[in-house]
């Protein structure tokens, strides 16, 4: 996995940018719970500046540099919006907060307004979000970042477009085909996730001992991965295998035409991914991975959850062939994947020490060999099942009355059927990483298709947690500062382990981007870490934007009254306390110097901001009496005395009270069940007259009760008439 991550400030949206997921299954009902459910923001994190401005730690002007071409040629190099910033009269970092307060505001009112949960709307959140990631340098690079990207352009594709229409369209006959990229996507995110840990050779994924290590190593532990650490070896060597199981074979079952197996492969990526969020801070990627997993679900079963489900009136039997076969199929599918974890894993109960032994029971020449035979039949797989998404939206096509509206309909099916062979043809670039040799069959021009999009983030590789680190201890660094080169004091950050009697945070779906940066830098040199220079030298100079980053809270920051005149950093080695220590959460051990000690114009120092061009000369600042600029230094300040995590559980809170607040209103009033007197005269009207005919009938039968008269033997009553009297 890469480095990087989001700018301080935040971001767009997930929620928004994955919009209102919706698929042919949902109406509008349950395309906004579908939305309330995924509307996770990343929104407001606080100050790129920190990170970005003109006294950050890696500036955005770096990259966007003048360099005489005109703006096509330069949007054609960097495709990012903030070329536009000097025709704004806004520097690069006020564009990059423009863009940022843009895409929350935009993010919030998707979450609370239905008809803003529109493709038009995604795409500019999508633009947005990779104006930002074009400049975001090392802070940015994330597989999150990347997988958001393409969950972005996914959700240009699968929302409607109704800003410009005169009237909503609940379900189009291509909305399945569009949709079906949503769950490819679902698809190669976890199937590569699961390869990836074996292909490594990682020794810890191998001997099934990797969450022996995971919960302490982290980046950024939650208090109930101390719990979790303490489990016993057997329990983590059988999460692991239940891990694969998920990750690996699972899959494959997104593609069943059974429905009870694809809600089985849903709820089983739901479990692994509430554990993760509930021992781990890794943002917004296991939300936005839980509303991926939604594309395996259908309107029958989402209708359940909210109330709505289809009553069935009784069971037939003896059950159709069909029906017999679909179940005997998907008993015999379970009954593969219990017989494949026990025999491939060895899994054996010990009812003596009451534990339950597990080892791999195949070698990486094998597993290298299957991966190699199934690759390329994976790919057919999904070209088969998006073959049938597109006959079975062309069937629908068909059947739409009308020739102008089956024209229609019979166009907009070509357009997006393909765009979606299209993108499924690009996608197996990144996806066939995992078996080069695969990836090398592939026909050239899907090759040269990616190389051409590769840019613009609209498919990725993926594969988390590929290799298990800090297996001797989790390293960490620490910073020191000093007046007197005597007498030292540790610098806390407000989120990444550093004070041992602290408990670990809990700051998702937040991410402290330099935070995390800070656990990478941790495992190599730090000139594998050209950044970390550009920080201590910042921080010696006192920058509020840059202290903010590691305290929000002046108090808790030692040097606040004035800067250090003195910094270095120390290398430590992290374990958590065993279940006997209840008064530490951790223990540390010295291992050696990270950064040696420097102060403002030692050589050492300026030597590393030169190597990796941190030293140049600020740009003139602009004037900011403009209205653009006055409104984000006011933003600015209005945001500074709150923790970023902070105003992000505030936002869901008001997205989730706003949301409470329309459900009351939609109940009836009075607490009693509103009655059904039609539903009789409509079953009626099912078995005997229709449409017109009926409305007149039942007309006629009203306004006689009311008179008094009956008529129900000459309606057709005979005995419910009388009985009605009666």
């Amino acid at each position: 996995e890469g480095p990087g991550g989001l700018p301080s400030w935040g971001g767009v949206s997930e929620g928004a940018l994955l919009g209102r997921l919706r698929g042919p299954f949902l109406g509008s009902q349950g395309e906004a719970a579908l939305g309330r459910h995924a509307a996770l923001s990343t929104a407001p994190s606080f100050h790129p500046l920190g990170l970005y401005g003109r006294d950050g730690i890696l500036p955005a002007r770096r990259v966007l540099r003048l360099s005489g071409k005109g703006l096509w040629e330069q949007l054609r190099d960097v495709p990012t919006l903030l070329w536009l910033g000097p025709h704004l009269g806004l520097d690069t970092e006020q564009g990059m907060e423009l863009l940022c307060l843009l895409g929350a505001v935009a993010s919030m009112g998707a979450l609370l307004c239905a008809p803003l949960r529109d493709c038009l709307l995604f795409a500019f959140l999508r633009v947005f979000y990779l104006s930002l990631y074009q400049v975001g340098q090392v802070f940015l690079y994330f597989q999150w970042d990347s997988l958001l990207l393409e969950a972005g352009f996914l959700a240009v594709l699968v929302a409607p477009l109704r800003l410009l229409k005169w009237r909503s369209t609940a379900w189009r006959p291509h909305d399945s085909i569009t949709f079906w990229l949503v769950r490819w996507l679902l698809f190669r995110l976890m199937f590569a996730s699961g390869v990836v840990k074996l292909t490594s050779r990682c020794p810890t994924w191998w001997g099934l001992t990797a969450l022996t290590y995971h919960y302490e190593t982290q980046c950024i532990p939650t208090p109930a991965a101390w719990y979790a650490h303490q489990l016993p070896v057997w329990f983590q060597k059988f999460s692991v295998v239940a891990t694969y199981v998920i990750e690996i074979a699972v899959p494959l079952l997104f593609f069943m035409p059974i429905r009870r197996l694809r809600l089985f492969a849903f709820y089983c990526q739901v479990l692994l991914q509430i554990l993760i969020i509930l021992t781990g801070n890794y943002n917004f990627f296991n939300a936005l991975t839980i509303v991926l997993a939604f594309s395996l679900l259908d309107e029958e079963h989402v209708g359940r959850w909210m109330g709505r489900g289809k009553r069935k009136h009784g069971n037939s039997w003896p059950p159709t062939l069909l029906s017999f076969l679909s179940t005997l199929l998907e008993l015999a599918t379970y009954a593969l994947l219990l017989y494949w974890s026990i025999h491939y894993f060895s899994l054996e109960i010990d009812w003596e020490k009451k534990l339950l032994e597990s080892k791999v029971a195949f070698t990486y020449h094998e597993f290298t060999q299957w991966l190699r035979a199934v690759t390329l039949p994976l790919v057919g797989l999904g070209f088969l099942s998006l073959s049938w998404e597109i006959l079975s939206a062309m069937y629908r096509c068909a059947c739409v009355r009308g020739f102008f509206w089956k024209l229609w309909a019979t166009l907009q099916w070509a357009v997006f059927a393909t765009a979606t062979m299209g993108m499924f043809a690009i996608s197996l670039v990144p996806f066939t990483y995992i078996d080069y040799e695969s990836n090398g069959k592939l026909w050239p021009g899907i090759h040269q298709m990616f190389s051409a999009v590769e840019r613009f983030q609209v498919v990725n590789s993926y594969g988390l947690f590929r290799r298990m680190t800090g297996v001797g201890g989790r390293p960490e660094v620490v910073l020191e500062g000093s007046y007197d080169k005597q007498s030292w004091t540790e610098i806390e950050f407000m989120y990444k382990p550093g004070n041992v009697s602290a408990a670990p945070a809990v700051v998702a779906p937040h991410q402290p981007r330099l935070d995390w940066q800070m656990w990478f830098a941790a495992l190599a040199h730090h000139s594998s870490s050209p950044w970390f220079a550009s920080f201590v030298h910042r921080l010696l100079q006192g920058k509020e934007d840059v202290i903010r980053l590691v305290q929000v809270d002046e108090d808790k920051y030692p040097f606040s009254a004035q800067p250090p005149v003195y910094l270095r950093a120390q290398l430590y080695k992290y374990w958590f306390t065993h279940s006997a220590e209840t008064a530490r959460w951790w223990r540390r051990q010295h291992v050696q110097e990270f950064f040696p000690t420097v102060s403002l114009g030692d050589p050492t120092l300026d030597g590393l901001l030169a190597q990796h061009g941190l030293k140049d000369k600020l740009p003139l600042r602009r004037p900011v009496d403009a209205f653009l600029p006055w409104l984000l230094s006011s933003v600015r300040q209005l945001s500074r005395p709150f923790s970023p995590h902070v105003v992000l559980w505030s936002l869901y809170l008001v997205a989730a009270t706003a949301c409470l607040l329309r459900a009351m209103a939609r109940r009836p009033r009075g607490g009693a069940p509103p009655t059904r007197h039609k539903a009789p005269k409509q079953q009626r009207g099912d078995q005997g007259e229709k449409n017109g005919q009926l409305r007149r009938k039942e007309g006629r039968e009203a306004e006689e009760k009311s008179e008094g008269r009956t008529r129900g033997a000459a309606d057709g009553e005979g005995p419910r008439g009388t009985k009605r009297r009666k």
